[in-house]
Parts: C-alpha cells; sequence; structure tokens
C-alpha cells in the first residue's frame, strides 16, 4: 500500500494590538498567548523526533513577541497585574478585576479553587463596589492566579518555582510577584530562541505571512470578490494595491531571515486567501509553496470533495496531493487543507476522552490515505496553533501527545514539513486558481457587509492620502515610514474579521477603536487631520455569540440523545456568550444551538442548561421559519419527553394549522432535536431559509436564538465551508 504523509501546520498568528503613536499595547492576547501557547506548542515535539511539523509565524507576532522578551511593552493589563497592590488605585483594581477575568473558565479559571472564588466574589455585586471590596490578599492572590492561568503546561510540570507558585494558590506575597514576572520574561525570550533550534535540527519548517496579515487578492484589487460570489456588494471605492501585496511580502521575507537566519521557502497567505495575482506576487518573491483551503481547489477544478463511509474521499487524488501553479513557466507548489480533519481539531475534540480524539484522528487520516489509488498521500491539516487549546483539559497538551505518539511509531503516517512533502508526491497543474479563502472559498468575512464595507472605504482614503502627501517636503522622513506602517497594519485581516454579522467578541469595541486609531495615527504623522468620521464607530453593538456555518450536510438520527459525536458534523453552531455584552447576567438557558440540513429535512438541536432543566421541568420550543414559505413549530416538551407538537403554515393571509405525520420529528432526552422535512415546508435545494428559535414557559418568552435577529441557512447544492 502506497504511504499515506501527514503535512500539518500550525498557524501562529495575532493581530497588532500596539498603538505606534502612544507605544501600547490595548490588548493582552500576543503576551498571554506566548505565556500559554507559542513555547510549547514546538518545545514538545523534541519529546517526538521523528515527527515532523511546519509552523507558520506571522511577521507582526514575531515582533510583538520580541517587544515582550525585551521588557519593552507597555500594555495596562500587564501593569496591573504586577503593581505593587497598596499602589492600587480605584481604576486600577476596577482594570485587574476586568481583565483578569478573561480566561477560558472551565479550563483555567477553574483549575484553581481560590481563582474561582474570586471570581465569585467579583460577581456579588457590580464592579466599583467589588473592587472596594477586595482585601489586598485578594488583590495579590488574583495578581498572581490571573497570570498563572495562562503558564505553559511545562512549566507547570517542570519548572520549580512555577510548580511551588502553582501549589501555593493563596496568601501570595510581593515577593512571589515579582518573581512570577520574571519568569514570564523568561518565557516570552524563549519563544523565538526554542522555533529557531528546532528548525536548525531539522524537525520543524519555519514558513511565513504577509507582515501584517492582510488578506492579498483584496489588496491587490477588492473587485476580485466579486469572482468568488458575484453577488457580493462591493465598497463604494475600489481598492487596487498590489504594491502594498508586494511590499508586505518583501518585509516579512526580511525579517524571517533577519530572526531566524534563513529564506522561509513557503508560505501561508492570510485566512488561506489566494488568486493568480497573489501567486505571481509570492513566486516573484522566491516562495517554494503556498497553502489554502480544499474548497479554493474544489471551484478551481469545478469539483467536489466527498466524504465516503469508510473514510476515503471522492476526488481524493487531486485533495491529497500538492499542486504547481503555473505562470510564464514558473511555478510554485500548492498544499490545500482538509477542512473537516482540521475543523475536528479545532471545534470537536475538545470534547472528547484526549486519547480517543487523538486516536480518531489517526485512523481518519489513514482513511483519507487510501483515496489516492496506487500513490502516496499527502494529507494537509492546518490550523490555528493557539485559539482550540484553552478548550481542551490541560491546554490539549494530552491529546497533542497522545496523536504525536502515533505519529512517531513505525506506522502508515508519516508526518513531514511541507518542503518534505513537496518532494513525496507527484503534483498536480493548475494554470488558474479561482480566488478565494479558507472560509467558504470568499472573501464575504471581510467585504461584503456594511461595516466591512465602510473599512475599506476609509482605508482607500487614507492610501490615496499617502500617496498624495508623503513625499512632501515638509513631512520628516521617519514619519512618512512611520505612516506607511500605520496603513500596512490597517490593512490587515483582524479589522474586518470583526466588522460585519459574522463574528464578535468582548472586545470588539477596543477592536474598533484601535483601527481607527490606526488610521488617525496615519494622518497625524504626516501632518494631516483625521477625518471626522474616524470619530464615529464602525462596529455596531450587538449581542456577543460564537457562530460557525455550516459545512456539511447532516443526516442525525432525532432521538433527544447525543447518539455519537459525529453525527451533528458539519452542522452549524450557535453559542451564546454569557460572559460579556448585553447578555451579561442573562439566564443561562441554551448551551448550543445546532443547525444544518440534508438533501431532504433541516434538522436543529438545542444543547439546555442543567441548572434550567433542573429548574423548568416543562418547557416549550418554537421554531419560526420565516423563508418564502413561513412556517411555526410549537413543541411542548418535559421530562418525560415531548407531549405536544403544533405546526402552522402560511396559507395566505392566515397561518394554517397542518398535520404533520412522519414530516416533523422532535425528541427530547438530553436535547432536543427537531428534523423539519422540506416536503412539508414547501422548499426546494438552493433556496435561502431564515430560522429562529425560542424558549418558552408558561406561554412567556424566555430567550430568543439568535437575539440579534435570524440565522440564514442557504440550501446549497455543494456546501464548502471552514
Amino acid at each position: 500500500m502506497p504511504p499515506t504523509y501527514l503535512m500539518l501546520l500550525w498557524h501562529m498568528h495575532q493581530p497588532f494590538y500596539k498603538d505606534l503613536a502612544e507605544g501600547v499595547y490595548t490588548m493582552p492576547w500576543v503576551r498571554l498567548h506566548g505565556l500559554k501557547d507559542y513555547y510549547g506548542m514546538v518545545a514538545m515535539l523534541e519529546e517526538f523526533p521523528s515527527v515532523h511539523a511546519t509552523f507558520n509565524l506571522v511577521p507582526s507576532l514575531v515582533v510583538q513577541i520580541q517587544d515582550y522578551a525585551r521588557d519593552t511593552a507597555r500594555e495596562r493589563p500587564y501593569e496591573v497585574a504586577f503593581k505593587r497592590v497598596e499602589e492600587l488605585d480605584a481604576d486600577d483594581r476596577e482594570a485587574l478585576l476586568t481583565s483578569a477575568f478573561q480566561v477560558n473558565h472551565e479550563n483555567l479559571l477553574s483549575r484553581y479553587p481560590r481563582f474561582k472564588e474570586l471570581w465569585e466574589k467579583s460577581r456579588a455585586t457590580d464592579l466599583p463596589t467589588a473592587a472596594r471590596l477586595f482585601t489586598a490578599q485578594d488583590l495579590l492572590d488574583l495578581q498572581v492566579l490571573s497570570q498563572i492561568a495562562w503558564f505553559d503546561e511545562i512549566y507547570l510540570e517542570k519548572d520549580p518555582t512555577i510548580c511551588l507558585l502553582m501549589e501555593m494558590e493563596r496568601g501570595y506575597s510581593e515577593e512571589d510577584k515579582a518573581l512570577l514576572r520574571k519568569k514570564e520574561i523568561e518565557l516570552l525570550k524563549a519563544i523565538l530562541e526554542e522555533y529557531g533550534k528546532a528548525a536548525a535540527r531539522g524537525q520543524v519548517e519555519l514558513s511565513t505571512s504577509p507582515f501584517y496579515h492582510p488578506i492579498l487578492p483584496l489588496l491587490c484589487d477588492t473587485n476580485i470578490a466579486s469572482e468568488s460570489n458575484p453577488g457580493v456588494r462591493l465598497p463604494h471605492h475600489r481598492f487596487r494595491h498590489p504594491e502594498d501585496a508586494r511590499a508586505q511580502l518583501a518585509a516579512a521575507v526580511e525579517l524571517h531571515e533577519s530572526v531566524f537566519g534563513q529564506r522561509p521557502r513557503g508560505f501561508w497567505p492570510s485566512e488561506g486567501s489566494v488568486s493568480d495575482e497573489v501567486l505571481r506576487l509570492a513566486i516573484d518573491q522566491g516562495f517554494e509553496w503556498a497553502a489554502t483551503d480544499e474548497g479554493v481547489l474544489a471551484r478551481s477544478r469545478q469539483m467536489g470533495f466527498h466524504r465516503q463511509a469508510d473514510g476515503s474521499v471522492a476526488g481524493g487524488e487531486e485533495l491529497y496531493r500538492p499542486h504547481h501553479f503555473i505562470a510564464d513557466n514558473r511555478t510554485i507548489g500548492l498544499f490545500f487543507r482538509d477542512h473537516q480533519l482540521s475543523d475536528l481539531i479545532g471545534f470537536v475534540y475538545m470534547r472528547m476522552d484526549p486519547r480517543a480524539a487523538a486516536t480518531d484522528l489517526y485512523r481518519r487520516i489513514q482513511a483519507a490515505g487510501r483515496s489516492t489509488g496506487d500513490r502516496p498521500a499527502i494529507v494537509s491539516v492546518i490550523l490555528d496553533g493557539e485559539n482550540a487549546w484553552e478548550y481542551y483539559r490541560g491546554n490539549g497538551r494530552e491529546f497533542l501527545r497522545n496523536f504525536y505518539g502515533m505519529l512517531a511509531e513505525d506506522g502508515p503516517v508519516r508526518a513531514v514539513t511541507a518542503s518534505e512533502a513537496l518532494k513525496l508526491a507527484q503534483p498536480g497543474a493548475l494554470p488558474h486558481i479561482v480566488p478565494g479563502s479558507w472560509i467558504n472559498a470568499n472573501f464575504d468575512v471581510w467585504l461584503g457587509a456594511d461595516e466591512d464595507n465602510r473599512a475599506w472605504d476609509l482605508l482607500k482614503e487614507a492610501r490615496d492620502y499617502y500617496a498624495q502627501h508623503a513625499q512632501d517636503p515638509d513631512v520628516d522622513p521617519e514619519s512618512a515610514r512611520m505612516a506607511r506602517q500605520e496603513l500596512w497594519i490597517a490593512e490587515g485581516s483582524d479589522w474586518c474579521w470583526w466588522y460585519g454579522p459574522e463574528h464578535s467578541t468582548a472586545n470588539d469595541e477596543e477592536f474598533d477603536l484601535l483601527y481607527r486609531k490606526h488610521l488617525s495615527n496615519f494622518y497625524r504623522m504626516l501632518g494631516g487631520s483625521p477625518a471626522d468620521e474616524l470619530a464615529v464607530p464602525i462596529k455596531r453593538p450587538r449581542v456577543r455569540a460564537v457562530t460557525v456555518p455550516p459545512s456539511a450536510r447532516i443526516e442525525p438520527r432525532v432521538d433527544g440523545e447525543v447518539t455519537n459525536y459525529f453525527e451533528w458534523l458539519g452542522a452549524g453552531i450557535y453559542m451564546p456568550d454569557y460572559r460579556s455584552g448585553s447578555m451579561h447576567g442573562a439566564a443561562q438557558l441554551l448551551e448550543a444551538l445546532y443547525y444544518g440540513f440534508s438533501d431532504k429535512t433541516l434538522y436543529l438541536r438545542l444543547d439546555l442548561g442543567d441548572q434550567f432543566l433542573k429548574t423548568h421541568p416543562e418547557f416549550e420550543v418554537r421554531v419560526n421559519i420565516d423563508g418564502d414559505n413561513r412556517a411555526r413549530l410549537h413543541a411542548l416538551v418535559n421530562q418525560h419527553g415531548v407531549r405536544m407538537i403544533e405546526f402552522w403554515k402560511r396559507e395566505e393571509p392566515l397561518l394554517v394549522p397542518l398535520g404533520t405525520g412522519d414530516q416533523v420529528q422532535v425528541a427530547f432526552g438530553h436535547i432536543v432535536e427537531i428534523g423539519l422535512a422540506y416536503s412539508l415546508l414547501g422548499l426546494v435545494p438552493e433556496e435561502q431559509v431564515r430560522l429562529q428559535v425560542s424558549i418558552w414557559v408558561n406561554e412567556l418568552p424566555l430567550q430568543v436564538l439568535p437575539q440579534e435577529g435570524w440565522l440564514i441557512l442557504q440550501l446549497t447544492e455543494d456546501l464548502v465551508s471552514w
């Protein structure tokens, strides 16, 4: 049987949080993920010498790590975490209580009973009162525990100083806190050194991204978004600056070479975003490979990749090999990410036993490898290297050690770097690639919504101003250089990731303000006056929630039970965030709402909180469907199951009750599961459906989902997502 090779790429990235004009970091996430993820993710590979991997380090992350490692970074949460308690004023105390608890509560905060105790004390009243009620020892314990919670597992296991501080858990002194700060600097200094050592011994390959993580195809031309999605709403003003894309790539190569002593062979285009023009620019810079998502290959080849019952993939002979993009007799290798395998790590395995999850992943990679017939298979698994782990117990280390241990055995799957993989399989050829990203093979996350387009129009105005004034004789050359940096930062992908309806965070306001500050700084550096528009928030306030769109068709068994972990794999997920925004303090009824479809049926699943189920033995679920054919479902359920089902359909001008037969399925055991047949709803494939679900008790609505409007479900024939 031909060999199967795993090309595993961990993408390390954070937005650029530093306000260049003030020299201050507005958010702490580079430092905190530096403590928790960046060092250990590469250091643990030393335990498995035969396991090779690729790490993509975004330059703007690298320079921020360097700033912290030099102990020159200024950051408000950092300051209040280590300030002497007797010097904390009222504002400092409130800032500490605000930042200290912005942490995963299940796996990081709850690991330390004293930390959880302080959290509960902070919630007993409003923030100013809680800040006054915290004793000096409370504040000291909170300062130390809020840092230890983010510390790398290797340090928690092996460093004597950190082990001692971890075991104390309460009664910390100012001396303990000072010692902890030294350990933070030590760990932050070790990050880039560890990557350099792993690369030097040949176990890892280090790749890069454009400097400030811009969406390169959109920098080259925002109009290209309409090739991926002809219906997308473009900004009012076209942005077309391929020279900026070229410059950000060149700057990335220069930094990488200066830090690691060699040029990068490959790069991960920000968000996997590619186009013909971008790949030509990459070839000009000497890159040998790049990577993106399988959805881009599917559209470029005009084919689909369908998972079979045995785990193999129809079309896998194309998916599981590199391709050469060909331009003017020059080539660059392309890898295409298996989105299902990558998303299992990102979204599913944290809910499983670590060894069982690792075993399942290994077996799925084996099965994928059987898709190529008698040719070697290159299976590409690519995802963020930091964001998923706080949702795993032990920061995902048990899962990774089990998985790496299986790869280290002399088995059917061998883990290789990207450059190694290029030499191990006969590549395909691609003369043209349909532009797209790793999310839905288009650019809709970053362009099209009103907020996104406004951000692009403000960026276009700034770029035009730069072209007109950067060379003015009264502009200092250093100021012009700094203005160019601010412009490049504003070109980054992260701002429009949070603009628009797709994503939201507890830090929405901070992200919005920081984007507008970067542009305001830009004008001031060139001697101009920022436009009044930059004082107006772009981001509209909304309920915070995590929304993941459907990525594959589903056909779960509607029995009210979690039959297995995978029957809802591919469904969309809506998870309210009760810890921030207008949802703070709301009754935590729903843990998650899953939604998806087969070729005949719409499916919904509601995971309700344990406390709600204990206090409400009977409740009602209502589903409102407002497409071209409006319909409603009411289902009354109690601890014994489903007590009543009623269904109405719009027959102008009234909603008329209808019998349902087996066209409506509702079941309740540990979860609520619903199946609604297209035939009853009058729906057809390709139709867009709007869904809204509400929870009622005693004829009173307790919660509507999503509170911000509707879930949009497109019944597409070939569904491709990230």
